[in-house]
C-alpha cells in the first residue's frame, strides 16, 4: 500500500502515522499551489535557487498554512549531501525557516524528542528518509542523494536514536518520493561506493544497462542499507511515487536539467492544545 498520499494539491501526507498519531505531522509537499514562475512554477520552497526570495516566502507561508504548521516553527538547513545530524530543541525554530541565511550550515538531517518544531529539507530527487519512534515521539528527517547514502546518513541518524536510548529494530522508517531506478543512472564510481556500502547484502539495487552505465534504486539501497543496520522489514514503508516520473506532481533536478525548484520534506508534533 502506499504509505505517501495526496491529502491537497500542495502536499502529500504519510498516512499511516498521522492517522494513528492526529498531533504528528509528516509528509512532502508538491510543486502545486504557489506563486513562481517559469521554472519554479509554482510551490517552490527553496530559496537557494535563483527564484524570487518573495515568492518563495510566499509560498513557504501557504505550505504553513495548509499544515496549520506556522512558519515561525519551522527548522531548515544548508544541505552539502553530507551526513550531519542535528538535534534541534524549541530555542532553533525558526533557523532558516523565513530565510536561507540562518540555516542550519552543513546538515543533511534533523532530530527531535521536541513539539511544536517542524523539521524540515529540501529534496528534487534525493531521498528523504523519515523516521519515528512512538512511545518517545522522537522524530527524523534526513536527506540521502547518493553520496549521503553511500556514507551513512541513514545509519547516522540510527546512531542519534540510539543516544536517546532507542533501538534501531524500535524505529518507524518511510522513504519518500525520490528519484527511480529507471530515471537515475550512474557511472563505475558510484557504483563501487554502493557495492562497498551494501558488502555481504544479497539484493542487488542496481542494473548494468550500458558500458559504465547503471540504473540504481536508491530508495531500495537505503532501505537495505537499514535493514543491515537493525531496523525490522515490517517497520519500513517506501512510496512508489518518482519524483522524475511523476512530473504532474514534483520537480526534478535529473529531468529538468538543474533548472528546477524544491520540494519539502517535512515531520513534526503540533502542541496538544493546537
Amino acid at each position: 500500500m502506499e504509505p505517501f498520499v495526496l491529502q491537497e494539491k500542495e502536499y502529500l501526507v504519510l498516512a499511516d502515522w498521522v492517522q494513528k498519531y492526529p498531533n504528528l505531522q509528516a509528509g512532502f509537499t508538491t510543486k502545486n499551489g504557489g506563486l513562481s514562475k517559469m521554472e519554479f512554477s509554482s510551490l517552490n520552497l527553496g530559496f537557494h535557487v535563483k527564484d524570487s526570495f518573495e515568492a518563495v516566502l510566499q509560498n513557504r507561508n501557504i505550505t504553513a498554512d495548509k499544515l496549520s504548521f506556522p512558519l515561525e516553527n519551522w527548522v531548515g538547513a544548508v544541505q552539502t549531501h553530507e551526513v550531519k545530524i542535528q538535534k534541534v530543541t524549541k530555542s532553533d525554530r525558526g533557523r532558516g525557516a523565513a530565510d536561507y541565511t540562518s540555516a542550519f550550515k552543513a546538515t543533511d538531517g534533523f532530530f527531535t524528542v521536541e513539539k511544536n518544531i517542524l523539521l524540515t529539507l529540501c529534496f528534487a530527487d534525493c531521498v528523504p528518509i523519515f523516521f519515528f519512534h512512538p512511545p518517545s515521539g522522537a522524530i527524523g528527517i534526513a536527506h540521502a542523494g547518493w553520496k549521503g547514502t553511500v556514507n551513512g546518513i541513514a545509519e547516522e541518524m540510527l546512531r542519534t536514536f540510539q543516544a536517546e536510548g532507542i533501538e534501531a529494530k524500535d524505529i518507524l522508517v518511510a522513504i519518500g518520493p525520490s528519484i527511480c531506478e529507471n530515471c537515475y543512472i550512474v557511472d563505475d564510481r558510484v557504483i563501487k561506493l554502493v557495492q562497498n556500502r551494501l558488502e555481504g547484502v544479497d539484493n542487488k539495487t542496481y542494473n548494468l544497462v550500458n558500458d559504465h552505465q547503471y540504473r540504481l534504486n536508491l530508495k531500495e539501497c537505503n532501505r537495505e542499507i537499514l535493514l543491515n543496520a537493525g531496523v525490522k522489514n515490517e517497520h519500513i514503508s517506501l512510496t512508489n511515487f518518482c519524483t522524475s516520473c511523476h512530473q504532474e506532481y514534483f520537480y526534478s533536478h535529473r529531468r529538468d536539467q538543474g533548472k528546477t525548484g524544491r520540494l519539502v520534506g517535512f515531520i513534526g508534533w503540533k502542541e496538544d492544545n493546537q
